[in-house]
């Protein structure tokens, strides 16, 4: 369920590192604004500090971007999400979520990347997916039950992470809970010892579409270059 295409390789696909850090950081902006400074209090801004360093983000940066979000500094944070649905080529439904801070500048711009598919209005592809919160996290002790920790932590299902995810000598999982519950689930796997690497709310497919190996390329394609936009922050599709 977890394993869609947008999951399977955001970051791995952008092709400017400066792309990649500016993604990230906007993440950080948001979840500073959204849950405070603290990553011990704040899973989604935990979350996105890993995700930070991964991506080699300086640590300067990092602190800079968490006084801006949480409103330490004198800059101001203003970006609001955006969502827009539609179809990729081959009525591939299609989510795409924006960090904007001009939602007059992102809406022509999307609008002319769905030229060779088609944009939809609110609610036309959502039906396609479930709205859930995904705790992604991986455990040192790779005898770990995941399934114990799932049911304990009041998440509804749980599946293993794709192998190039998960550190040699651990063990991963992907936490699937209600919305509402992201945030105690979170915190619930923190403190039993798993390091939590995700924590957002996603939009899941509730199965995926099978593509003719002639159409992947073009799909893939359209995809690409919304994800190469600077605004889009996650993107969904029901392909793997």
């Amino acid at each position: 369920m977890g394993a869609q295409w947008k999951q399977a390789g955001r970051v791995a696909n952008a092709t400017k590192r400066g792309q990649v850090i500016g993604k990230v950081v906007r993440e950080i902006l948001v979840a500073a604004k959204l849950g405070g400074p603290d990553p011990d209090l704040n899973a989604r801004l935990a979350a996105a500090v890993e995700a930070a360093r991964k991506a080699s983000v300086p640590r300067e940066t990092i602190e800079r971007a968490i006084k801006k979000g949480s409103g330490q500094s004198d800059e101001k944070v203003n970006y609001e999400l955006i969502t827009y649905e539609g179809f990729a080529p081959h009525k591939v439904p299609v989510i795409v979520e924006c960090l904007t801070d001009n939602r007059n500048r992102t809406a022509p711009e999307i609008r002319h990347l769905f030229r060779t598919g088609s944009l939809g209005s609110p609610g036309s592809v959502g039906f396609f997916f479930d709205h859930l919160g995904v705790v992604e996290a991986t455990h040192a002790d790779r005898s770990r039950d995941a399934e114990t920790d799932a049911i304990e932590a009041g998440a509804q299902n749980v599946e293993g992470l794709e192998a190039e995810e998960i550190p040699a000598g651990h063990t991963g999982a992907r936490f699937i809970c209600e919305m509402r519950d992201l945030d105690a689930v979170s915190k619930h796997l923190a403190r039993a010892g798993w390091k939590v690497v995700a924590a957002e709310l996603r939009y899941l497919a509730k199965s995926f579409v099978g593509l003719p190996e002639s159409s992947r390329k073009e799909v893939a394609d359209f995809l690409n270059a919304l994800d190469d936009h600077d605004d889009v922050h996650r993107l969904y599709a029901p392909i793997k």
